[in-house]
């Protein structure tokens, strides 16, 4: 008698205990006429919390909260089921060579996209039309012959470079008023290739960088909010006042590597801000007019020139009240001046003496 109510208890405890078992059995135990199970009162049997399905993540990438990893996989074509709640979604390091039109159209809220080094020769006009509160768009090192078409006008930050652009139309940023940063280097682009009045709507861009390219001159109409213009490793053979008029906010200014042999006067009172001044690597044969009136300017990279000489009124102005920030650097080496004859009084505005670098200059 014991026996029997002892193995009653246990049956009646195995058959309270929580119902954990899903898929192919759950389905085969369920209670139906003639099933041979027996009937267990409600109060005995408990289903448990529902467990909510697994959130969607694409095969091989990884997903961690609103960030999806598809980097180095070698994927041909932009992946299905990505979640639409994406924030960032990185694809860099593939081999994707077309964006269609529909491969974003869920992600509204994207912010971040990465489809740097694949093989994108073709981007669908309507393929970013979804990606309103886009930020972030990076498409350097692909085979993009056009600017892309209807770009978010939410974005922030653009990086094109190195891909087989030659042109810039005065379309290619339409209504693009919040880009701050835009990277536009180590594209076949030649002067001719940027249509006036191309940059007109980037009313907040503060920094530009077309560098190694084929340019012979600074674009015009470059946006007055500029406080970074990089134009370093071109063909611009001189810099003239009306390219830069304007640029009142610019505080660096990158040109070495070019060609440049002459700096027009008046140039540098256009952009009274000026902090940096990269003109190393050219083919100037003097300093560059201007500087002892400039208030700001601390670091002037001249080396690896054609100046042959350096006056005592070069760099400082007479008095030494007027330039409120000294120099901190100034390079002159690689350049065929006599440094024994510079006089010591062309550096009075210099912050230290070893801010100054001159000689090792070598005859090519």
């Amino acid at each position: 008698m014991r026996s029997a109510c002892l193995s009653l208890l246990l049956v009646t405890a195995c058959w309270a205990l929580p119902f954990r078992q899903s898929g192919f059995l759950d389905f085969m135990m369920e209670d139906e006429p003639g099933s041979g199970r027996p009937d267990v009162p409600d109060v005995t049997v408990h289903t448990g919390p529902i467990r909510p399905e697994a959130p969607r993540c694409p095969f091989r990438c990884q997903c961690h909260l609103r960030v999806i990893q598809c980097s180095d996989l070698g994927l041909k074509s932009v992946p299905e089921d990505i979640p639409d709640d994406t924030t960032l979604l990185d694809l860099q390091n593939n081999k994707i060579t077309e964006i269609k039109e529909n491969d974003f159209k869920n992600l509204k809220g994207l912010h971040a996209l990465i489809l740097v080094n694949n093989k994108i020769t073709v981007i669908h006009a309507k393929a970013f039309s979804p990606l309103a509160k886009l930020q972030r768009l990076y498409l350097s090192k692909n085979m993009l012959k056009d600017m892309p078409a209807n770009m978010p006008k939410s974005l922030q930050e653009l990086r094109i470079h190195e891909n087989a652009i030659s042109k810039i139309k005065k379309s290619s940023f339409q209504g693009m008023s919040h880009v701050i940063v835009m990277e536009l280097g180590s594209n076949p682009l030649k002067s001719a290739g940027i249509e006036a009045g191309a940059f007109a709507d980037l009313k907040r861009v503060s920094y530009i960088r077309i560098a190694d390219t084929n340019i012979s001159e600074i674009p015009k109409g470059l946006p007055s909010s500029l406080s970074e213009l990089h134009l370093d490793g071109n063909k611009i053979t001189k810099v003239t006042a009306d390219r830069l008029k304007g640029l009142k906010n610019l505080a660096k200014l990158g040109l070495s590597y070019n060609e440049v042999s002459s700096v027009e006067n008046g140039t540098l009172a256009n952009i009274p801000h000026l902090r940096e001044l990269h003109l190393d690597n050219n083919a100037l044969t003097s300093v560059p007019p201007g500087l002892p009136d400039h208030k700001y300017i601390q670091v002037v990279y001249l080396h690896a020139n054609k100046i042959s000489a350096v006056g005592t009124g070069d760099f400082c102005p007479p008095g030494f009240n007027t330039k409120k920030a000294m120099y901190s650097g100034i390079s002159l080496f690689s350049n065929p001046v006599a440094y024994w004859e510079v006089q010591p009084v062309t550096f009075r505005c210099v912050f230290d003496r070893s801010a100054i670098q001159l000689g090792n200059y070598r005859k090519k």
